[in-house]
């Protein structure tokens, strides 16, 4: 996989969650994994169609989902995973994937985006692999950003 893939997600993220999260995210280091969907997480997934294909599942401890919802409504205290928080973190990874869309799209490479979705059913007989980099949010904690491709 390029570099040139992700790169874009990670800006966008950066971007984004300084933008609504008032707050500037430290990028680690870029690690190729099996992913495990691990409980006690919301994990985003965001399709990719066009020059190339696969998906970005962000990988989101609920309880830094209630700290960055809450940051992005301005510091109202969130405490449970209800529709409302849920919607504001799908929309969150939304703002992140179309923007880092633009980016692929300035460089060069074409590509669309399908809606988000939160997966509800963690079990996969498959392994998949994926080029996953953390994002370190300051007082809140730290998500994954996973990019799978196929084969």
């Amino acid at each position: 996989m390029k570099a040139s893939y992700i790169n874009p997600f990670i800006s966008s993220s950066v971007n984004i969650i300084e933008t609504f999260v008032q707050a500037k995210p430290t990028v680690g280091d870029l690690k190729l994994i099996n992913v495990e969907l691990l409980d006690n997480h919301i994990w985003l997934e965001i399709g990719i169609m066009g020059e190339f294909k696969g998906n970005v599942l962000f990988g989101i401890p609920e309880e830094v989902a209630l700290k960055i919802v809450s940051a992005m409504m301005g510091g109202y205290a969130v405490t449970q995973l209800d529709e409302m928080c849920q919607s504001a973190i799908s929309e969150l990874g939304n703002m992140i994937s179309g923007n880092a869309t633009t980016l692929l799209y300035n460089d060069g490479i074409q590509v669309d985006i399908t809606p988000p979705s939160i997966l509800k059913d963690y079990a996969s007989s498959e392994q998949l692999k994926a080029v996953t980099v953390p994002l370190h949010i300051p007082d809140i904690g730290e998500f994954r950003i996973n990019m799978i491709l196929p084969g």
